[in-house]
């Protein structure tokens, strides 16, 4: 059973996660628990996508238009949920390209 998301920590995309960009955003499959979800939004993808390049979830959210960060932060725990995203230590961290 995954942690409760915490927004105050870092978090990456799971290795066992491949992204496939679609029109809407993209689909994200799962290869260890088969779970297969959708993130129909653009801006979504690009978060997930650099969530390792932050040192926390609020800092990577610190870019998004305030109006955007509450809907964007519960997908994010549903991702988490799912295992989509796990967390990560900061030494973890991707350097931002």
């Amino acid at each position: 059973m995954p942690s409760p998301f915490d927004a105050a920590r870092p978090y990456r995309l799971s290795p066992d996660v491949a992204l496939r960009p679609e029109p809407f955003g993209a689909l994200a499959y799962h290869f260890g628990n088969r779970r297969l979800s959708f993130l129909k939004a653009p801006e979504l993808v690009e978060l997930v996508r650099g969530l390792g390049g932050h040192g926390s979830v609020r800092e990577a959210l610190a870019g998004v238009p305030e109006g955007r960060r509450d809907a964007l932060r519960c997908a994010l725990a549903s991702l988490a949920a799912a295992e989509m995203i796990i967390p990560s230590e900061p030494s973890e961290a991707e350097p931002q390209r």
